[in-house]
């Protein structure tokens, strides 16, 4: 007989989505003159911009030519496209060679699969709230999950415990769901905790575009030591509109050794085993994200978002509410008002202003009374959300 993963039976259900599906669906069927407001995605709204849809149009009539056809693209991704990427990093000052850069269908792919190359002994250690994708994918292989608490405390940014061992550490900075964001001195403590254990951190920068702080570092890469423990993870989904299109990349430099095997060439070869890689047309389009026009044009796409997240912070201060992110951050972590739990904060917004969010405790125990809202809607959506908050609650 055939056996399954039994890991897979130590999965809790994600409810979170499904269920605020299901509220949502069931408010719309009662209410069919609703003016629902959603603040809770995590997609984007803005389309593509203009250069990056003529490269990819431009890779398509390539791929209709026989002179400039192209079949299996390299696994790690065509060097025009790395060399773009590595182009990038040095705009804010880290050397990053485009022979450590791997091309993929975006940031959570290799998030859940990167434990492919590691022992499944290994202990794996997360913050608290957290994206689930890490927790999950390493349920699955059975390793052991330790937390460090991210609270209002410490600003929702956890640092390392030093009586703490953990081999296997995954940081996302600016965060998803708290919005917060590592300072230099924060995140060089990680590092320095990850050289001490002979750890690695998996670091989840998809929403480096997003940072306009200085002491925030746009990569990990920018702190001293961090190229013999870290692997970088990123994304074009919020940067430049990825969301439906599927493109990211990888950094995993060339130092990085553990149990005395490249982690580089390890990684290549489980993508040479497991994927394909991305397309040609997908990889133009990446790639003119990165030229003079590309970079100009998303631009004008993040300030809009961001214009979003300072409406929606303006009005949490004017309301005097608590909350992380909105700098650096497409994410508003709000706490609920008047000692609000996340889900009945949740029916309170759907039923008495049609604004729908996300429970903080569905990322985490520590999530409980806290709520997510995003800058990624409508302008004027967004405004007229903000307003209604403001009646809802100064009644």
């Amino acid at each position: 007989m055939a056996k399954v993963n039994q890991n897979f039976d130590n999965l809790v259900p994600n409810y979170l989505f499904a269920e605020i599906a299901k509220r949502v669906n069931r408010y719309v069927a009662e209410h069919p003159d609703n003016h629902l407001i959603r603040l809770g995605i995590g997609d984007v709204t803005l389309p593509l911009a203009p250069v990056v849809v003529e490269a990819m149009k431009k890779g398509c009539d390539e791929l209709g030519c026989k002179e400039t056809f192209k079949g299996y693209p390299d696994y790690e991704g065509y060097e025009f496209l790395r060399e773009a990427i590595s182009g990038y990093y040095k705009r804010f000052g880290v050397t990053v060679d485009p022979d450590e850069i791997m091309v993929n269908d975006g940031a959570k792919s290799d998030a859940g699969n990167m434990g492919d190359i590691f022992s499944k002994d290994n202990i794996v250690l997360v913050t608290d709230p957290v994206y689930p994708v890490y927790v999950d994918a390493n349920i699955m292989s059975g390793r052991k999950i330790i937390y460090a608490d991210a609270t209002p405390e410490n600003g929702f940014c956890a640092l390392p415990d030093p009586s703490v061992h953990a081999d296997m550490i995954y940081l996302c900075s600016p965060n998803n769901p708290t919005g917060a964001a590592y300072t230099t001195e924060q995140l060089k403590a990680w590092v320095d905790y990850a050289n001490e254990n002979d750890a690695v951190i998996f670091y989840d920068a998809a929403y480096e575009a997003f940072i306009t702080q200085d002491d925030v570092p746009r990569s990990i890469f920018a702190i001293e030591g961090a190229r013999t423990c870290a692997i970088e993870m990123c994304s074009l989904s919020k940067t430049a509109g990825f969301t439906g299109t599927r493109c990211g990349y990888t950094v995993i430099p060339k130092e990085l050794e553990r149990d005395g095997k490249n982690i580089y060439q390890l990684w290549y070869r489980r993508e040479a085993t497991k994927f394909n890689g991305v397309s040609y047309p997908v990889q133009c389009a990446a790639a003119a994200v990165f030229s003079e026009l590309g970079l100009h044009q998303i631009k004008e796409n993040l300030s809009y978002y961001q214009e979003n997240a300072r409406v929606i912070a303006q009005t949490l201060d004017e309301l005097r509410i608590p909350y992380t992110g909105g700098i650096n951050s497409p994410y508003i972590w709000l706490q609920c008002p008047n000692g609000m739990g996340s889900w009945e904060f949740f029916d309170c917004l759907l039923h008495e202003i049609e604004v729908v969010g996300t429970p903080g405790e569905g990322f985490g125990k520590n999530g409980a009374g806290w709520f997510r809202l995003t800058s990624f809607g409508d302008k004027d959506k967004t405004i007229e959300a903000m307003e209604r908050l403001k009646q809802m609650l100064k009644k």
